[in-house]
């Protein structure tokens, strides 16, 4: 399992995050369909940018998992965050109390 504050990287696109919650479903993180390393990983040669999953990810937002796993993007490029072929959802942001 990752743990909770793992900086990773994308192979094919310029995609970082940092892990905010962890899960067992994490170690199955892709962007652009292809597995996330840690950022002093060596990217593969031949890695290839899934064209379904080239919806990128957005700098500054969080994506979440239904198993619970959260990581918030830190740096945005043209891969789609997924696990296990199905693409991550961006986490809402809380709706502010009324001041009225």
């Amino acid at each position: 399992m990752i743990k909770v504050g793992t900086r990773l990287q994308s192979q094919v696109c310029e995609t970082q995050v940092i892990v905010i919650a962890s899960s067992d479903s994490l170690d199955d993180l892709c962007a652009g369909g292809v597995v996330m390393i840690p950022l002093d990983g060596e990217k593969s040669a031949d890695a290839q940018l899934d064209p379904e999953l080239a919806q990128g990810a957005v700098i500054g937002k969080r994506y979440v998992h239904d198993s619970g796993a959260e990581v918030l993007v830190t740096r945005s490029g043209a891969g789609t965050l997924s696990v296990g072929g199905t693409p991550l959802e961006q986490k809402a942001a809380k709706p502010l109390p009324a001041s009225d």
